[in-house]
């Protein structure tokens, strides 16, 4: 390919030699990288650059010339345009074959390590599945009507105009079209910026942040959506503390982990609408199951949870080893996580609120001597945490990642430091039709 060609911006056609991290297909033209959104792996396409960078391009697919045998038709009418998912219109098995293979460059490229095993791919249900979200809200002039849904996803200044969405709880995503048509009635519709919503096992709720009151009228529309479709109603007019219902005056949100050991109880663990969830549940689910065998526990035991948020795998390890401590830095999800240990009858758990991008080797709880260790970071990883854990006495080490270059780099400082083994790692599909990759991986330590 030439590079006036490249540089007129005409339409040319390439081979798409790889996919990128966020699911665009990469190809090389006259030495410079160039995504192009939509393309897959092994295809010839036809594309437009759309935009120019220094070290990489960006272009727009035009017309796929030879596709890939992986590629399918997106389920979703607003596919094209919505940020929600990147990667509808690749058959779910090649998917998550692509999030291991970038799990597994980023352990050789960034790590320095490799897997003895590598874990069989977790995968659950790949729709309907998103249970915790956000999405946003404008009313456009130009257009006549309120807009709900998640941003453009060429154009994240602007809201994707949706009416259902294929990935989220079936009790909302059919129905986001109504919701839309319901906000555009209300005379404070221009202050609503933004919707979460949050679904429990048995309730469905939504969180309108509003910056103004809302009149009688609008308390009202909001109070008979929720009543005809089932859905717990919150309002938010400032902070997060300012949350509270408007119908029903009571609402519950639970979820249950249910054991897949007949001598270990279910735990049930409530929480609040903007608290911290796994977004899976059916993952979640087959996550914490996972985690816990790869714990290989004994009821002699002492572990310790990082980042243990309300307790989603706390409670169920507390149900099979002797103690259990976990570690959260918000002292609302601490508060919540006791509140789940005393309501499952749980009494060998405890919390402790702590930042865990600070140095806190001089806590109590980690000076401890514990068997073993759950780190379920954020995406920025556990670096801080690895300085002064884990201890002579833990060994064996189960790490949930949310990123793969994080979780690379701290397996590196667990090998190349700590002297444990990476015994097994693998990818799990949280994020069905997205680019996010969820994993897990397994240290031990003679």
């Amino acid at each position: 390919m030439s590079r006036a060609n490249h540089a007129s911006s005409a339409p040319f056609e390439a081979v798409i030699s790889d996919l990128g991290h966020d699911g665009r297909g990469v190809t090389r033209v006259d030495g410079k990288t160039v995504f192009v959104t939509g393309a897959l792996l092994g295809e010839t396409v036809r594309l437009r650059v759309r935009k120019r960078h220094r070290n990489f391009d960006e272009a727009d697919l035009v017309a796929v010339i030879v596709p890939s045998p992986h590629r399918v038709e997106p389920r979703c009418a607003h596919y094209a345009v919505c940020s929600g998912c990147s990667l509808q219109h690749l058959d779910a098995d090649t998917q998550i074959v692509g999030k291991q293979r970038a799990l597994a460059d980023n352990f050789t490229r960034i790590g320095k390590v490799e897997p003895q095993t590598w874990l069989p791919p977790l995968t659950d249900q790949p729709w309907a599945y998103r249970r915790k979200g956000r999405l946003s809200v404008r009313k456009v002039e130009k257009k006549g009507r309120v807009l709900v849904g998640f941003r453009e996803r060429e154009n994240p200044r602007y809201v994707a105009e949706i009416r259902q969405c294929e990935i989220m709880h079936p009790a909302l995503g059919p129905k986001v079209g109504l919701l839309a048509d319901m906000l555009g009635t209300l005379d404070a519709v221009d202050s609503i910026a933004q919707i979460e919503f949050a679904a429990g096992d048995d309730t469905v709720a939504l969180v309108f942040r509003h910056l103004q009151p809302l009149s009688e009228h609008d308390l009202g529309a909001l109070t008979t959506f929720g009543q005809r479709h089932g859905l717990a109603i919150y309002l938010q007019p400032g902070g997060n503390s300012s949350v509270h219902p408007l119908w029903p005056d009571n609402p519950r949100l639970a979820f249950s982990i249910h054991s897949d050991d007949a001598r270990f109880a279910d735990v049930e663990l409530e929480f609040q609408p903007l608290d911290f969830v796994q977004v899976n549940a059916g993952m979640n689910q087959r996550m914490v199951a996972l985690a816990l065998q790869l714990l290989d526990l004994q009821p002699t035991d002492r572990v310790l949870d990082l980042f243990c948020g309300l307790g989603n795998f706390t409670l169920p390890l507390a149900r099979r080893v002797a103690v259990v401590a976990g570690v959260e830095g918000e002292a609302d999800l601490v508060a919540r996580a006791a509140q789940n240990a005393a309501h499952n009858g749980i009494a060998n758990v405890r919390f402790h609120v702590a930042n865990l991008f600070e140095d806190q080797h001089a806590a109590a709880w980690a000076s401890r001597p514990w068997d073993k260790l759950l780190l379920d970071p954020p995406r920025a990883g556990a670096d801080q945490v690895l300085a002064y854990l884990p201890q002579a006495t833990t060994r064996r080490v189960v790490y949930v990642s949310c990123h793969p270059a994080s979780l690379a780099r701290d397996a590196g400082i667990l090998v190349h430091q700590h002297g444990f083994t990476l015994q097994a790692a693998g990818v799990m599909d949280m994020f069905p039709h997205t680019a996010h990759v969820e994993s897990i991986a397994l240290f031990t330590r003679d």
